[in-house]
């Protein structure tokens, strides 16, 4: 019997609280990031992704009473996080050194989610691969699809590297991340569905676990990725954060088809 990818919930994080993101560039506030983590924890969510795509160091929750203090940086954040969150916590974004990641593992993330590295400091990755290990290590990669070729792309999708992202999955393999986490900008808040031939290729090129991200309108395009060989995980932001119990109702639909999920 065929092994169920894991659905995942991701939340992205801007100047702490919780957006939905549209296209990289379009961010509409809409929640408290521990609330959010309580509401899916609630919903027994698979996994969850928390990535931090403020581009200043600013964390504001939107409260500060007896039951929700503002933090002063991501890494209390994290620690609040994870007193609420018991399915598997990986964290992404800015982080920049073996250090970062070191005291996100120590605040309560399980993985982490590295990008910017990957690009301009693959030695600083072997020396977080090495400290934290291969199975913490998550690989992130954001591209666009040009003149039919997926490019990887750069600083919030803004720079593209015009390196093939094929090409370069190759390369980052050989660096024993555990895990890619793929993100089409375009796709990103669109709801039309998945990139499945991306992904599909993606699964063919190396051996590492993949996840897609990016495209999540409904039910059936959950059911539409899930037919790909191999998939490891399937993630998801808007939807989970925007649609009151869209996480269980979209869990029920798919297990109409695939008996075996959880």
């Amino acid at each position: 019997m065929k092994n169920i990818a894991r659905i995942i919930a991701v939340l992205f994080i801007k100047d702490g609280l919780i957006v939905r993101s549209q296209g990289f560039v379009k961010h509409q506030y809409i929640g408290n990031v521990i609330e959010q983590a309580q509401r899916l924890n609630y919903y027994n969510v698979d996994e969850l992704i928390y990535i931090d795509i403020s581009r200043n160091n600013i964390y504001d929750l939107g409260r500060d009473d007896l039951y929700i203090k503002t933090k002063k940086n991501i890494f209390k954040i994290i620690k609040d996080v994870s007193k609420v969150c018991f399915m598997p916590l990986t964290f992404g974004g800015k982080i920049r050194s073996k250090e970062d990641a070191i005291n996100l593992i120590r605040s309560g993330a399980d993985k982490i989610i590295i990008n910017h590295m990957l690009l301009h400091n693959r030695e600083e990755v072997l020396r977080i691969v090495q400290n934290i290990g291969s199975q913490a290590v998550v690989a992130s990669i954001d591209y666009r699809i040009i003149n039919n070729e997926p490019l990887v792309f750069d600083s919030f999708g803004k720079i593209n590297t015009k390196l093939n992202l094929f090409k370069f999955l190759k390369t980052i393999e050989n660096i024993c991340v555990g895990e890619i986490f793929l993100q089409n900008i375009d796709n990103d808040g669109s709801q039309k569905g998945f990139d499945i031939p991306t992904i599909r290729q993606a699964i063919k090129t190396v051996s590492l676990p993949v996840v897609a991200c990016s495209g999540a309108g409904n039910a059936r395009h959950f059911i539409d990725i899930l037919k790909l060989k191999d998939i490891s995980g399937i993630a998801a932001g808007n939807i989970f954060n925007y649609t009151e119990r869209s996480y269980p109702n979209i869990k029920k639909e798919i297990k109409k088809i695939y008996k075996n999920v959880r």
